[in-house]
């Protein structure tokens, strides 16, 4: 018999971390799911539009990519990189190929963490430094070197490291010193920035600067395109490699790019990859120039890391995303989404800014009239959605950000169908925090109230 949410909970808490955090004053169990609708324990459906922090990119139960884990588990689960490995050499020859980079190689391993780990050594190994340049705003990831890295105070939970950091600004359009300057300003002013960063904080032989194309735990802040470029363009000057943080931006979900960082006109010397490759089975990894990837000055070795699992599973998925064109899906329903995004925002008092590319879409919750971060209405929001049968995320430095980011395979219909939740939604939590929108119902706990697309 089925444990009811509350019972769970009890038992959650007991055993797990207080800093391991749930959404939703009643948290829910997700038991199964197809394409883009999941169904909790207690048999209600919902529409997903977080996919699981950006993870389930392809859509749930893809039936090409459950039989490819069938297959594999059926004949061998795991060797280790002790030995060859058939679907890891396939899969990274299909990444080398994608990632634009010359004379690319791959190290692969289980999280976005732990890729940014890799990175970040290589980087150090290669340029024999610990001088690290990272974005304020940014997010990278949960280890102690990781965090280092990570510019938002609410992810940092300590102060030491292992890395001498110096921070820049993110080229965020909304907050901040440079955020009402035009496009080419403001790329113009953050690059003028980093020069005098590194002349008046490093000793000059910096190992890498780190960036996410798009900043996702940040908020989905998207910084002007030729940003990256602009500052590439200045490292390049000091010999400092780049790093472009791909965990949430890879695969297409950005719709116009492949890869986040193509907005900005740049190859990097890094690329990091996770989460939507393996649309929910663990797999990560480090692609780069060789050299760079080959200067480690030690052996090592990745236990799991490209185990057979999960790359014939990754294999499976990526094949499947590039066969079915989801990047272009990506862009065609992120432009809808978006389009639908600010007309609602142009009636309500609560929402200052909609951003994103493609299907990475955040929509920033104010006090009306103000730019005062309204972590309260973004709580609100959450609930509203989740009681009108639509997941979606919460994030930004102050909590204030919706994030929706749904499996690329989702369909006009069900964007059309999330619309009209989160517009019903906004409103009504608009008319609680003094906007100018009529009251409108938000919803009770519970499931879809529209037909599943």
């Amino acid at each position: 018999m089925a444990v009811s949410h509350p019972e769970l909970l009890e038992r959650h808490r007991k055993v797990l971390p207080s800093w391991v955090s749930l959404y939703y004053d009643e948290p829910l169990e997700l038991v199964a799911g197809k394409g883009c609708v999941v169904t909790d324990a207690e048999g209600r459906d919902y529409l997903d539009f977080f996919g699981g922090i950006l993870t389930t990119i392809s859509g749930h139960a893809v039936p090409e990519v459950v039989e490819a884990i069938r297959e594999q588990a059926g004949r061998l689960l795991h060797t280790s990189t002790c030995y060859l490995i058939r679907p890891m050499v396939e899969l990274a020859e299909r990444i080398t190929d994608l990632s634009t980079i010359p004379d690319a190689k791959v190290f692969f391993v289980n999280s976005g963490t732990e890729a940014i780990e890799a990175a970040l050594l290589l980087c150090s190994s290669a340029r024999r430094s610990n001088q690290v340049l990272a974005l304020r705003n940014s997010y990278h990831g949960r280890s102690f070197t990781a965090m280092s890295v990570t510019g938002n105070r609410g992810w940092s939970a300590t102060s030491f490291s292992p890395l001498q950091v110096s921070y820049l600004h993110n080229g965020d359009r909304l907050r901040g010193p440079f955020a009402k300057l035009g496009d080419k300003e403001l790329n113009a002013a953050c690059a003028a920035d980093l020069r005098q960063v590194i002349e008046t904080t490093t000793a000059g032989d910096v190992a890498c600067l780190i960036a996410e194309p798009v900043q996702g735990v940040g908020g989905f802040v998207v910084p002007p395109d030729g940003f990256l470029g602009a500052l590439k363009e200045v490292t390049d000057e000091y010999g400092i490699l780049f790093v472009s943080d791909e965990v949430q931006t890879g695969w297409g979900r950005t719709g116009d790019h492949f890869w986040g960082f193509q907005a900005h006109g740049i190859t990097p010397d890094l690329l990091v990859f996770a989460k939507g490759l393996g649309n929910g089975v663990a797999i990560a990894g480090v692609v780069g120039r060789g050299e760079i990837i080959d200067s480690l000055r030690a052996s090592s070795i990745s236990t799991f890391g490209g185990n057979p699992l999960a790359t014939a599973a990754a294999l499976a998925n990526l094949e499947y995303l590039l066969a079915h064109d989801l990047q272009a899906n990506a862009r065609a329903v992120g432009s809808f989404l978006m389009q639908g995004l600010h007309q609602i925002q142009e009636r309500l008092g609560i929402v200052a800014e909609v951003r994103g590319r493609g299907l990475m879409i955040g929509v920033e919750l104010v006090e009306p009239g103000t730019l005062k971060p309204s972590p309260q209405a973004a709580g609100l929001a959450l609930e509203g959605a989740r009681g009108r049968g639509l997941l979606i995320g919460r994030g930004g430095l102050y909590g204030n950000v919706l994030r929706i980011s749904p499996p690329l395979s989702v369909s006009r219909q069900q964007a059309e169908e999330a619309l009209g939740v989160l517009g019903d939604v906004l409103e009504a939590v608009d008319a609680t925090r003094g906007g100018s929108s009529p009251t409108g119902p938000a919803g009770p706990a519970g499931g879809r109230t529209a037909t599943e697309a």
